[in-house]
């Protein structure tokens, strides 16, 4: 499949890479322009492009961008995209420390609604309830004892089911969670998130979240991380991270 990305971050680059070796042609853009993305394009074997040339006749595009960012994108830039693309939603909403204040979703309406009203269009959301160092490492083929997963939610069947088996091929077992409105239960701070789960507890963990009480543990994030030190292990992070966001 072609595939644009905009975004490059720890988890944009990690699905650009992912899916450069799996033999997809992927497209590669962010913030910088075409200069600023070829380095790493070069580097994976991607094409750099513009943030247009990104969404210009690909199959599948992945939006890996801050939430504020994705509000400041070009009214226009997915008027030519066809309504069946996929549009992948990565994004966490960190208010205070990282982002800043959304109203809409402080009031409590969910992250990747929001990002579905900003572009006009359906999202599909996924690939944003793992750690970057997960997402690139973690990854194992499909069937082998001790698989992560990875929860992926959206409206439409078909969508779902393409971005289903991107996960699948970047190395998780896909877990339906259900519609786009109902995927505030993988969002930051529920016990869905950033767990390291395999694909049983993580169906658990779904079905644990309680709405509307994790806003309080998401922002104390950075006085947690600030216990573990200033170079916690990956281990120490999702130790953390259950602890924090316990199953029920």
């Amino acid at each position: 499949m072609k595939i644009g990305i905009i975004g490059t971050g720890n988890i944009g680059g990690a699905i650009a890479r992912k899916m450069t070796v799996e033999g997809h042609d992927v497209y590669v853009a962010n913030s910088h322009g075409v200069g600023g993305v070829q380095r790493f394009a070069d580097e994976i074997g991607a094409t750099a492009t513009d943030i247009y040339g990104a969404v210009d006749g690909v199959d599948v595009i992945v939006l890996s961008i801050p939430l504020p960012a994705i509000g400041k994108l070009p009214s226009d830039l997915l008027d030519a995209v066809p309504r069946e693309t996929p549009v992948i939603d990565t994004s966490n909403y960190y208010p205070g420390f990282r982002d800043a204040r959304i109203p809409e979703i402080d009031d409590g309406m969910t992250e990747s609604v929001w990002v579905s009203k900003q572009l006009g269009r359906p999202v599909i959301k996924a690939f944003n309830n793992v750690l970057a160092y997960t997402l690139s490492a973690l990854g194992r083929p499909e069937g082998q004892p001790g698989r992560l997963a990875m929860a992926v939610a959206g409206d439409d069947p078909r969508s779902k089911q393409i971005v289903t088996s991107l996960v699948d091929e970047a190395g998780f077992d896909p877990v339906d969670a259900g519609s786009l409105e109902d995927s505030w239960r993988q969002q930051p701070s529920t016990p869905a998130y950033c767990c390291d789960y395999d694909a049983e507890t993580m169906r658990r963990a779904l079905a644990s979240a309680i709405k509307g009480q994790t806003a309080k543990t998401r922002d104390q994030m950075p006085e947690h991380f600030a216990k573990l030190g200033s170079n916690p292990s990956h281990d120490d992070v999702i130790a953390m991270n259950r602890s924090l966001s316990p199953l029920k």
